[in-house]
């Protein structure tokens, strides 16, 4: 299927949003993402809107080092992503990102994967109902999120399986996993129905997708046209030099 590409917008460094919404969409985007939410949310909304530029991802609860595997999080969680479903639904994003937290020392992998089940388990039927997705977010715990537990596509399809909800869904960092257990390619064309989102950036140092890190983007990218996957990949990088040549040559490269 064709790849549908989004910006994730907070790594970006300072710029004017309004020339940066003007740029992406210029460029042929359709959307954007946004990590969190705050007062100026729904002002960005409309913004995007103006620029015919959908929001299609943002963080669902907090936080990430705290998250899905400790019971005691369960009750905050299950209301911040009841609260979070609903301002999705209001402003038509369709995916929420959703975090295991970091281990607990002396918790097994086991009762750490039943924990963020039973976490889901709260909330999944309301995403269904709704038509979210809740996508938890791989990671890798060596360079960027030291003791980060949903770090290997193994663990992540665990939980999605027992879950067993249409709206549980992974969201694949080609970046991150790439650091953790590379095979990029043969994992997507495995476990593409298990991905509800993916992100992007340069390996080392999660820059741009060019010439000078191990990706080849071209090629993931066709391997993801592939499949029958339909959601977006959403480029979450820091651009070395000028933002938008940086985001043009991601576009370009991506656009299978």
């Amino acid at each position: 299927m064709p790849i549908k590409q989004s910006v994730c917008l907070p790594i970006l460094p300072p710029m004017d949003r309004g020339e940066l919404l003007r740029e992406i969409a210029a460029i042929g985007y359709p959307a954007i993402e946004v990590w969190g939410r705050d007062h100026d949310f729904s002002a960005l909304c409309a913004e995007a809107a103006g620029h015919d530029l959908k929001v299609v991802s943002m963080i669902g609860h907090g936080s990430l080092p705290n998250g899905l595997n400790k019971p005691e999080n369960h009750d905050r969680i299950e209301a911040e992503l009841r609260e979070s479903i609903d301002l999705a639904v209001d402003y038509s994003v369709g995916g929420l990102i959703c975090f295991s937290g970091n281990r607990v020392e002396g918790m097994e992998e086991e009762e750490a994967i039943e924990n963020t089940v039973d976490g889901f388990l709260r909330v999944s039927s309301y995403a269904e109902e709704k038509g979210i997705n809740l996508n938890l977010e791989l990671l890798n715990s060596k360079v960027d999120h030291a003791g980060y537990q949903c770090d290997f596509t193994d663990w992540g399809l665990e939980v999605v399986e027992r879950v067993g909800s249409p709206r549980v869904k992974l969201l694949y960092d080609i970046y991150h996993m790439q650091i953790m257990e590379g095979d990029v390619i043969r994992t997507i064309e495995k476990h593409s129905a298990a991905f509800g989102h993916f992100h992007t950036a340069g390996n080392p140092g999660r820059n741009d997708l060019d010439d000078r890190q191990e990706l080849n983007y071209a090629a993931i990218c066709a391997a993801i046209a592939a499949t029958d996957y339909d959601g977006y990949v959403g480029h979450e990088f820091k651009p070395k030099g000028e933002v938008v040549p940086a985001l043009r040559q991601a576009f370009e490269l991506c656009d299978v």
